[in-house]
C-alpha cells in the first residue's frame, strides 16, 4: 500500500464505486493512475520509487465515465482534490463521497 490511499462511495447507489480511474500528481507531474477495487478502494497509486515528500499533491477521478458505464447523467465530469502533505511519514487516506449532482471528501486514516 502506498503513502496515498482513497475510497470512493457512490452515495446516490448506497455502495462502493467500483472502476473509478483515479489519477495522483504533485506539481503538474503524473506519479501514478489506478482504478478503484470492487471495495471502491485504491491502494496504489504512489509508485514506491517516487517517494512521498512535503508536497501538495492532486487527485483527479474520471467521475464522468463512471456514471457513462451505469447510463447515468451526472454534472461533474471529474473531480479533482488537492491536499497538502505536510508529514511524508504519515499514511494519507483521501476518501470521496460521490452522487451525481454533488461529492465531498475529507482526511481519512
Amino acid at each position: 500500500m502506498s503513502g496515498i490511499t482513497t475510497h470512493v462511495l457512490d452515495t446516490s447507489r448506497g455502495r462502493p464505486a467500483a472502476g473509478v480511474v483515479v489519477r495522483l500528481e504533485r506539481g503538474g507531474t503524473v506519479l501514478g493512475t489506478g482504478r478503484t477495487d470492487a471495495d471502491g478502494r485504491a491502494r496504489d497509486l504512489l509508485p514506491p520509487d517516487a517517494g512521498l515528500h512535503a508536497a501538495v499533491y492532486r487527485l483527479v477521478f474520471d467521475t464522468g465515465a463512471y456514471f457513462r458505464e451505469r447510463g447515468v447523467e451526472a454534472f461533474y465530469p471529474h473531480v479533482s482534490i488537492d491536499f497538502q502533505v505536510r508529514d511524508p511519514g504519515q499514511h494519507h487516506h483521501v476518501p470521496l463521497l460521490l452522487s451525481t449532482f454533488g461529492y465531498s471528501t475529507y482526511r481519512g486514516i
